[in-house]
This record gives C-alpha cells, structure tokens and sequence, in this order.
C-alpha cells in the first residue's frame, strides 16, 4: 500500500495520492509441489503445460529453512525448479556445524529422475553459503550442466563438507576484525582468513573438478564477503586447469543479497553465524539495478546450458 503525503513533518499532511502494488509470485498453471522424498525437504515448482522442462536446483544462505519465492518466480520462466532446504527445517540439523553432500546428491538424483524435467543433467542456482554448496555439488557430483553463483565463496565457508571419505574443512575467520559503526551494526568482510594462505588453502573447493560452466554475479559493494576475490580466483583455478572460463558479471554499488528484481534493498540485517546484526552493502539505485539485469543473466545462462537454445531467444512461456 503506497501513499503520498504533502509536506515533510510529522503528523504528515493531507494525502495526496495513494495505490496499491501487488505481486503474484506464480502465474496462472504453476504447480507448487511440497517435497519429502526420503531425507530431502523441498518445494518443487513446474511450470505450466506438459514438460519436460530443464531443472534447477536452488539454494539460499546461512539463513536456513525454505525461501520459495526465487524458485516460483524462475518457475514463471519456464524452469522446473526445486527450492531445497539444507538445515534449520523441519527435521533437518538444526544448526550449520557439518553438511554432508550425499544430501545434496539425493537431491540432485530426484530432479534428474523426475518425468517434468528435461535431461540429461541439471543447473544450480546459490546464493551466499548456498553459492560454495553450489560450487561444491558441481564440482563433485554427476548431472550438473550449469551453475550459477550469487555472490559465492570458492571456499568452503561456515561448517565442515563430507562425501564420502572426503573432508573440506571451514575457511578459518578471526572475529577481531570486525568493524562496528556509529549505528552498532558490524562490518565483516574482513573476518574470512584468506583461502590461497597456508592451511586455509585446505578449506577451497576443487572446482576445477567439475564438468560444467559457471556463472559468477558479482555486488563489488558486497560487505559480507569479497566475491569478486572469490569469483576472480575461481576463474584462475578453472584456467590453470584448462577448464573453460567462468562467466564473471560484476555490479559497482551492488550488495550482498542480490535477490530477484523489484525486492527492496537488503541493507542489515541479523547474521546467524556471527550473531550479531551486519551490513549487506550496496547502494539502492545501484543494486536494484543489478537485481534486473541478474535476473536477466541468470535466465539466459541456464536457457542456453540446460536447454540448448541462444540466450537471445526466449521460451514462449
């Protein structure tokens, strides 16, 4: 509901204009689909008409449970996608001490045997700690065509990994560099130890062990952490091996939570890891700029892995 008031002071004045903006996050024919199939917890969302259509697996951050919203409005766009919860849900861990990738696998092999989704392998879509799972899964488990990476640590960040007789161990982080501002809300992004420096090497993700392209958004205003660092040293891992080049789209004045287009501006909020209250970073009109063109980035990157068509043409859903 938005309302205009004359004047500046408070109590406002007269009203002089007012509406009220709606947004629907499925359109007509999108299923929504609760998932409990052995030990996964999602949503699947399909679009509408007969399929099969490519799949995506979407994973948010540190924040735990089960965001639908990006996963219905991709759904919207013609994508079978499945939003996964990985902890702090229902009668998953409660806590991010330890994430085992078997999970994820489960995950990964239901979307690839569903009826609705369009072979042979399917995209990732992360965001924060959702970004290094995404990296993770891609760079050791079968199926993966595309991954697409919001502001995303090459490292593993925030909790051990397993698979199998694999350990990846946390980015180490120091507390003490964390910078408060007048407000009282923390600044972070200098608490991660650096991941190229002596055992916090053990703590990357070998992504150059995956067999699919990436695609790396960057916010160069991201406070949480330095993803242009994490994007700029994936890409020189993915090179020294010869793998193909990752795509790097970096936005001056963009944050952390680079969310679908149209969300308001996330600059603060509660961190669950430091538990405290952080700044996200960005700008509004800069940031909500590259919240548009993401969307349109990460459409046309998954378009033209998972389905084979050019990122110019569009699926007539």
């Amino acid at each position: 509901q938005l309302e205009v008031f004359e004047g500046h002071g408070e109590p406002p004045g007269r009203l002089l204009a007012q509406a009220q903006h709606e947004r629907a996050f499925l359109r007509d024919g999108v299923r929504r689909v609760p998932v409990r199939d052995g030990r996964i917890r999602a949503t699947l969302f399909l679009p509408p008409g007969n399929g099969p259509f490519p799949g995506i697996i979407d994973l948010y951050g540190a924040g735990g449970g089960l965001p639908e919203y990006r996963a219905g409005l991709l759904a919207n766009h013609g994508f079978a996608v499945l939003a996964l919860a990985f902890y702090s849900y229902e009668d998953l861990p409660k806590e991010m001490k330890e994430f085992h990738l078997e999970y994820f696998e489960e995950a990964v092999n239901y979307m690839l045997q569903h009826t609705q989704v369009k072979g042979p392998g399917i995209g990732l879509l992360g965001i924060s700690k959702g970004g290094d799972l995404c990296i993770s899964m891609a760079s050791f488990l079968k199926g993966i065509t595309a991954t697409a990476v919001i502001n995303g640590s090459v490292a593993n960040v925030g909790a051990v990994l397993r698979y199998k007789d694999i350990t990846i161990p946390p980015l180490g982080s120091n507390l003490k560099r964390i910078k408060v501002s007048k407000s009282g809300i923390a600044d972070i992004v200098d608490i991660l130890n650096n991941p190229l420096e002596g055992p916090d090497q053990q703590s990357l993700i070998p992504l150059e062990k995956a067999e699919c392209p990436f695609l790396f958004i960057v916010g160069q205003d991201d406070r949480n952490w330095k993803s242009e660092f994490f994007a700029v040293e994936g890409s020189k891992r993915l090179k020294a091996h010869g793998k193909e080049k990752p795509e790097i789209v970096c936005y001056p004045g963009a944050g952390h939570y680079i969310e679908p287009p149209f969300f308001p501006m996330c600059a603060a909020s509660m961190h669950l890891l430091v538990g405290r209250h952080v700044e996200w970073g960005g700008e509004p009109k800069a940031h909500c700029e590259a919240q548009t063109d993401a969307w349109q980035q990460i459409q046309a990157f998954f378009r033209k892995h998972l389905t084979g068509k050019p990122s110019g043409t569009s699926s007539k859903l």
